[in-house]
């Protein structure tokens, strides 16, 4: 069988792959950074820890007077509750500037997103309404981005999405705008030394999180599909090794170049029905996103094999297996060996709710993603 949209070995079906991002990768890479600005000033997005790990100090030097300012200001999912402040202070303050310049991870960048184009008013609010639909006079050009990944997993780096969270109202906002790709993305594994366990988990997860979903997905084409199933297999390999040795920088770079491979899969296709379920997991219960969205991979892949000839192959290379069962088998105990369980019940869920859950997910614009999208539990 054969997915809508998905081209097969001998189609004739017509596909399209697209990624503007001029990518700057290897130890050391962050050095480039200055000409990457032309000369422009720049505003500094980047996380509170930078400067405690001197990072921020490592900026301020190398860019000297082409710097504006550093807004540390960033909390995880970003939300409307201090989005709208920055967004309004920052473009009042220093509406002159014509690049930001991401440095962190996902929550960074996709932060350093929604700073980027100007409204008629100024305000944030109004930015969100743009995103919903509403039309408005053009207030003016956008800023650039330079996104510099302090994670091995986002991929927000090379994707003209970012995920803004009302808390409050127990809503997401997706921003995906033409003038949200970045410019550029810096991708340096010197700069992912100092991640912790838990984060270089979660965020490696998020990564192989996109690599299958871009995969068992109606938009696969075969320069994604290509680049998922070597990011996948590379951080199946290489997550466990790095978790027990976070020092070694050479791993760190084969997590780096996994999770970018893995973001260039999903820009073209975008996610699927494990993030779809993730998102209220995220809202309700708090669960961190990297490990919200692939705890449920090994059902989500359940769900997928068998409908398209193509993905289950490459599912079974991924894993090295010969039966389904077995490749599902193997992606559970690689999860749970790394002490992530799989059991929905362990992060606040009924098992007897899963199925209403995943119909529900299959509804959202992620879901609709999916490569059998008639599924059942």
């Amino acid at each position: 069988m054969s997915g809508p949209g998905i081209s097969q070995e001998g189609s004739t079906t017509m596909w399209h792959y697209r990624n503007p991002v001029d990518i700057h990768a290897g130890r050391g890479a962050l050095a480039q950074l200055p000409a990457l600005l032309q000369g422009r000033r720049a505003l500094v997005i980047t996380f509170p820890e930078a400067v405690a790990l001197g990072l921020d100090a490592r900026l301020r030097s190398l860019l000297g007077d082409q710097l504006a300012a550093v807004e540390t200001g960033v909390q995880p999912n970003p939300d409307v509750s201090w989005l709208a402040p920055m967004y309004e202070r920052l473009w009042r303050d220093h509406a002159d500037v014509d690049c930001i310049i991401a440095v962190g991870g996902g929550s960074v960048i996709d932060c350093a997103k929604a700073m980027l184009a100007p409204t008629p008013s100024g305000t944030f609010a109004e930015l969100l309404a743009l995103l919903a639909g509403a039309t408005a006079p053009d207030a003016g050009r956008p800023r650039s981005l330079i996104a510099i990944p302090t994670t091995a997993g986002t991929g927000s780096e090379v994707t003209p999405w970012a995920t803004l969270w009302d808390q409050a109202r127990g809503r997401k906002h997706s921003l995906h705008q033409p003038w949200s790709w970045p410019e550029a993305a810096i991708v340096d594994a010197d700069l992912m030394l100092s991640l912790p366990r838990g984060s270089t988990l979660a965020s490696g997860l998020d990564a192989l999180s996109h690599a299958l979903e871009s995969l068992w997905n109606v938009h696969r084409n075969p320069v994604s599909a290509s680049l998922a199933v070597s990011a996948a297999r590379d951080i199946i390999t290489t997550l466990p090794l790095l978790l027990a040795r976070l020092d070694d920088v050479a791993l760190r770079e084969r997590m780096a170049v996994a999770a970018l491979q893995a973001g260039l899969a999903f820009s073209n296709t975008k996610t699927a029905l494990a993030h779809s379920l993730s998102y209220d997991l995220t809202l309700e219960h708090g669960v961190v996103h990297g490990i919200a969205c692939s705890f449920s991979l090994p059902r989500v892949m359940a769900l997928a094999m068998g409908a398209d000839d193509a993905l289950d192959a490459l599912l079974l290379r991924i894993f090295d297996a010969d039966s389904t069962d077995a490749a599902i088998d193997r992606l559970t105990r690689f999860l749970e060996g790394l002490g992530v369980s799989t059991d929905p019940g362990s992060y606040g869920l009924d098992e007897a709710e899963w199925p209403q859950r995943v119909d529900q997910a299959l509804q959202g614009p992620r879901g609709r993603n999916f490569i059998t999208t008639g599924a059942t539990r």
